[in-house]
This record gives structure tokens, sequence and C-alpha cells, in this order.
């Protein structure tokens, strides 16, 4: 008798423990280091930045990303002296619920995509910011009840005016690269 019982409470316990946890509202603080590869950079280049995402107690979130890539048009010529490229970028996002610890998402916007670069001797200095989208995923793995490690690669565009003058028509043949970063994550 002594032993079924204690099965049973062994049983009890362990479904309790393997149950997913309730769906609630968090949100997501990520500092990250990444690479930025293709498209129009030269050399994969080092970026880092910072995300900040809140997931409603659904799939559904919101995600403030800020990254910066110095030494972006960086090259084998001696004309570049000094670049970058910044990006602002608010997002919408689907994630996987969080009843998970490994927790798949996409994640798509827009925002400004700044470059900036000057020649050796301050020849000419060059900045724009422009209209930008962006659209990639990533998973996100916890480790502990409120850090892990969050791996993401995206896709960035700058949009243009295709034709100037008083008609605004947005041309996808903008400037582009991808970003590919990992950090770590922590939910609150």
């Amino acid at each position: 008798m002594f032993m079924r019982t204690l099965a049973a409470a062994a049983l009890a316990v362990a479904l309790v423990g393997a149950t997913p946890r309730a769906a609630h509202a968090e949100w997501w603080l990520t500092p990250y280091l990444g690479v930025t590869f293709g498209g129009d950079t030269p050399n994969e280049q080092v970026n880092f930045g910072l995300s900040a995402a809140f997931l409603g107690s659904g799939i559904f979130g919101f995600e403030v990303d800020a990254a910066v890539t110095p030494n972006f048009f960086e090259s084998d010529s001696d004309l570049v002296g000094d670049s970058n490229v910044s990006t602002l970028m608010a997002n919408l996002m689907v994630a996987a619920p969080s009843a998970s610890p490994v927790r798949p998402y996409v994640s798509g916007g827009a925002g400004v995509i700044r470059s900036r670069a000057t020649s050796v001797g301050n020849f000419f200095d060059l900045e724009d910011n422009s209209f930008g989208v962006n659209l990639g995923g990533g998973v996100l793995a916890q480790f502990a009840s409120r850090v892990g490690i969050r791996g993401d690669v995206r896709y960035f565009r700058a949009l243009q005016d295709s034709e100037g003058g008083d008609d605004f028509d947005l041309d996808l043949s903008g400037f582009n690269f991808w970003r590919g970063t990992l950090g770590v994550t922590f939910t609150f």
C-alpha cells in the first residue's frame, strides 16, 4: 500500500512538472554581437547592438532593435578612412508559445538605416539616412528561468524614392546587407 501511494505521488509530481507553464507576457532584453555580410558589404564586419522585445501572452510581440557596424565600407582600397552603418528598427514578432525553453521566432519591420563614410584626408564626407526594412528570424534557448541565448539572422534593405520630384515611389534597388547575431537574453 505504501509503495502504491509513493508511486501515485511520484506520478502526480511528474505530471505537474511536465505540464506547460501558463502563457504570460514577457520582455526580452538582448545585448548582442554579430557579423554583417552579403549584399553591399565589401567584407564581413563585426556589429553590436541591443534588442528590446515585448511578447504578449500569445505568440505576437513588438521589438525595437538598434545596431552599429563600425568600418562597414572598409575594403582593400585606401579611399575610405572611417565609416559605419547604424540601424534602428521597429518590428513585429511572431514567436512560439512560451511553454518551451526553445522558442523560434520571425521578425520584420521598418525604420532608419544610417550610412556614413569619410575619405582618408577628409576629401569627402558622405552621410545618408534612408527609410529601411528588415526581415529575419531566430531562436531563443533559455537555459535558466530568466537567462538564455538568442541567435538571429536578418536581411536589411534601404528603400529610396525612385523617381524623385513630387511623387514618392519606393524602389527596392537600394542599399542592402545581411546580419547574423548572437546574444545573451534576459527575460522579465
